[in-house]
């Protein structure tokens, strides 16, 4: 790769026409498949909606999406990539996380105030990236072109134009009306940000291709902009997704149709983390089912309450819905119930909110399957952890509000170096030989001997884990992304809108 650097680092923002077309995957391609040309290339996203979040080794927060990005860019994350989190606690209110540490609770009206200070945070930030980097990849957030939110947006084309980014256009065809997706768009933009636009990503195609070249055609004659690329649907591949948008409205399970042994996921309503559970959805044998509505549960090996951005909301839900007493019906028949963050929380006996940090003050009952009782409280455990399971040795990861105090049962793990600092800690809590447990650490399944002694314990111990898993097959999966990428999109004609040749 030969470098044609200006007095500023070249930037490149990757916009949508609205959620889920894409960018997330498009930006990590990109990154990657400019890291495999020697270029030092940094993702970047001012602000990321997403209870989906991971943890820096500087034991900071940001979204998961720019942490895989990192991966993709093949560099440690880092907060400046995502100077701005806010983790949705309701329909209207959200947790504001500003270079990784939780600053306040606020409402989507009190956030419009702070916009103009926060942008200049997230200015900064993009600053310090290009002082380090040949190249940073931005990527936008939901639509572009949203015509009532475009005046307070900090995170699509006022970041584009503080960076003077080209804009790369990203359009789902999977979900139909491609084109006027894109020319719809272009309609709702005024005319500078119309301009900024060099072309477009047709992402998700599914087909024989010389079947869209007149499609190709027609948008570029009507929009005067070139289609960089028809970007194919994949199958084979995992990429980690932004947020939780993947699993939205799962189906009911037909426990007679399961084939094999399954595991089922409580999808609640403020679900985080569910990236958890993609190691173990690539493990041949085993199938992985998000549940909502409520069902039997008996066709199921275990059952796995995930992480929450409002326990006590959800534990309400699963009240009302019915599900608490499913899954303590669950349990009295030998079922394995396994718990992680908010999940763990949801199986003790209270959960109290004194101080009201994600919503109304006070206590909701748990589900009384563990003798814990959990306080939310400040300030945010946020940790790199490294732990160990009866001498089988794993590392996650922490993000939780509160403490939790085991009044019986056994703790699960010992946690040997939280952030890098040596400590002698013990976490969760079990009972009936971990037919029952809970955890604060998430990513419990990246580390194969921590998934295969879990497994053991619900009577899977023949399943074995085979060939590349975990972080190893996610950076596998990054470099057949790329390839897969460079295949169909024209790739020196983007570099060459920034300077750069490949």
């Amino acid at each position: 790769m030969k470098h044609a650097r200006s007095q500023a680092t070249p930037c490149l923002a990757v916009l949508g026409t609205g959620s889920d077309v894409g960018k997330s995957i498009i930006t990590a391609a990109l990154c990657r498949a400019f890291a495999n040309r020697g270029v030092r290339v940094v993702p970047f996203k001012a602000q990321n909606m997403s209870n989906n979040s991971g943890i820096t080794l500087e034991g900071l927060e940001m979204g998961r999406a720019q942490i895989v990005q990192a991966m993709a860019a093949r560099v440690p994350p880092h907060v400046d990539m995502n100077p701005i989190l806010l983790k949705p606690t309701s329909d209207v209110g959200s947790q504001i996380v500003l270079l990784g540490k939780a600053i306040a609770n606020s409402t989507a009206a009190e956030y419009h105030h702070r916009k103009d200070d926060l942008f200049a945070g997230a200015a900064a930030a993009l600053d310090r990236l290009r002082a380090s980097s040949d190249l940073v990849v931005i990527e936008g957030a939901g639509s572009c072109a949203e015509v009532n939110l475009m005046a307070h947006d900090i995170v699509n084309f006022r970041i584009a134009e503080y960076a003077d980014a080209p804009v790369i256009l990203v359009a789902d065809i999977h979900r139909g009306g491609v084109f006027a997706q894109i020319v719809g768009t272009l309609a709702c933009l005024p005319t500078d940000h119309q301009q900024r636009i060099i072309g477009f990503i047709v992402n998700r195609f599914r087909g024989d291709r010389s079947l869209f070249s007149d499609g190709v055609q027609w948008i570029e004659q009507k929009t005067g902009k070139r289609v960089f690329g028809v970007h194919p649907w994949y199958t084979d591949l995992t990429i980690e997704s932004e947020d939780s948008v993947v699993i939205e409205n799962p189906k009911m399970v037909n426990s007679g149709r399961i084939q094999g042994p399954a595991i089922a996921v409580v999808r609640v309503p403020h679900i985080s983390n569910f990236t958890d559970f993609d190691p173990l959805e690539g493990i041949e044998g085993l199938q992985v089912c998000f549940l909502e509505k409520r069902q039997s549960l008996k066709a199921f090996k275990a059952v796995i309450l995930p992480g929450s951005k409002n326990t006590r909301f959800d534990l309400e839900w699963l009240h009302t819905t019915g599900w608490s007493e499913e899954i303590g019906q669950y349990a009295a028949g030998n079922g394995h119930v396994l718990g992680i963050c908010g999940g763990f929380q949801m199986l003790g006996e209270w959960v109290h909110d004194p101080s009201g940090l994600e919503g109304s003050p006070g206590s909701t009952p748990g589900l009384s399957l563990l003798p814990v009782e959990t306080i939310l409280q400040a300030p945010k455990t946020t940790t790199l952890t490294q732990f160990a399971w009866n001498g089988s040795h794993g590392c996650g990861y922490e993000i939780h509000m509160g403490h939790t105090k085991r009044k019986g049962g056994r703790p699960v793990f010992s946690v040997s170096e939280q952030n890098g600092r040596a400590c002698n800690l013990e976490d969760g809590c079990e009972v009936g030989q971990f037919r029952i447990m809970g955890t604060y650490i998430h990513g419990l399944f990246d580390t194969p001997v921590i998934t295969e002694r879990w497994l053991k314990t619900i009577g899977l111990a023949d399943i074995a884990i085979s060939g590349v898993y975990g972080p190893a097959a996610r950076d596998r999966d990054l470099d057949r992304l790329a390839e897969h990428f460079v295949a169909h999109v024209d790739m020196a004609a983007i570099a060459a809108t920034i300077g750069l040749d490949f």
